[in-house]
């Protein structure tokens, strides 16, 4: 038995049982458009297989810039909440070369039903097609259009938080940084969900965490490939391709940041949390003992799973109620 199972926790041991794996485990990146065909096929049968929630509704808008594509972003909001809403910037994941906005909608909706707040989730450009750093470009121009045209849409431009789950993390990280380097308006909060901040893979727990076939080592080395190419480890990454590359975090909105014990990017996100709170960057920080990656969406029903999900909805409650709403 591999030494990362005796460490994980029973329940998400047991579902780890039931996850399809290839030779390279559950996403195989030695052939990204197979394994996307296959990612969105199984997220689109999740969402058909949930019943329609009329009480959350759905607009899709394309986001005008003049030095690049358009970029699509799906808004999300309780049908009969009053405004102006708080919102969240949402990033999804799959290690930046895999998924799509609509594909975490199921879940999104019954946040924003739960929170009464609106989810704007962008369908950022994905590698190796666009290399990095024009997903993070995608998402600064998505909340540059969120602040801008926030009363025409019934948001409240003074609670804008950007969030991000795995890849989607690394990129919600790197657009926060964008804002704050380019003079935006601060968000609201960071919520990075654990996150892909690191291309150098050099950590212990990346060399940890090798056997689990949830985005394993080799895994992640292919999907940095993939998003950097030639410079992945080298001196010509920047901070708003590994956010880890940034030697100044002051200046940032506060932060959440979640992660499993038996993820790859546990020390990465743990660097990056300690050296927030440095800069002086106040920072909720979570480790999960037994937790491997992305273990709330591979088992959602179990306790761990809803341990953080609950904690996840506290925060993104006491910062959203913290702020008084803009006029």
């Amino acid at each position: 038995m591999p030494a990362s199972r005796l460490l994980m926790d029973r329940e998400l041991s047991r579902a780890l049982d039931g996850v399809p794996m290839t030779p390279n485990g559950a996403f195989d990146l030695t052939d990204i458009p197979a394994t996307r065909a296959a990612f969105r096929a199984q997220a689109e049968s999740i969402a058909a297989s949930e019943p329609d929630d009329p009480s959350v509704t759905t607009e899709e808008y394309r986001v005008a810039r003049a030095d690049g594509p358009d970029v699509p972003v799906r808004l999300l909001r309780p049908a009969t909440a009053r405004g102006p809403l708080p919102v969240m910037l949402w990033f999804h994941g799959g290690g930046q070369v895999l998924g799509f906005a609509a594909q975490d909608d199921p879940w999104l909706k019954r946040l924003c039903a739960r929170l009464g707040c609106a989810v704007a989730a962008v369908d950022y450009r994905l590698a190796p097609e666009t290399p990095s750093p024009g997903a993070a470009e995608d998402g600064f121009t998505a909340y540059q259009w969120l602040v801008r045209e926030a009363r025409a849409l019934g948001l409240d431009g003074a609670r804008i938080g950007i969030a991000g789950q795995s890849g989607g993390g690394g990129i919600a990280a790197a657009t926060v940084l964008l804002v704050r380097d380019r003079g935006g308006a601060t968000p609201l909060f960071q919520s990075l969900t654990y996150p892909m901040l690191d291309d150098r893979n050099v950590t212990a727990s990346s060399h940890e965490i090798t056997d689990i076939g949830i985005w394993d080592r080799a895994t992640n080395i292919l999907a940095w490939q993939a998003i950097l190419g030639d410079r992945t480890g080298t001196d010509d990454v920047c901070p708003y391709s590994a956010p880890s590359r940034a030697e100044d975090l002051g200046a940032l909105p506060p932060t959440f940041i979640a992660v499993g014990d038996l993820d790859c990017f546990r020390d990465e996100d743990l660097d990056y949390a300690a050296r927030l709170r440095a800069h002086g960057v106040p920072v909720e920080l979570h480790l999960y003992p037994g937790a491997y990656h992305a273990f709330d969406l591979f088992a959602p029903e179990s306790r761990l799973a809803a341990t953080f999900q609950q904690t996840w909805l506290n925060y993104l409650t006491r910062r959203f109620q913290e702020t008084t709403a803009a006029p």
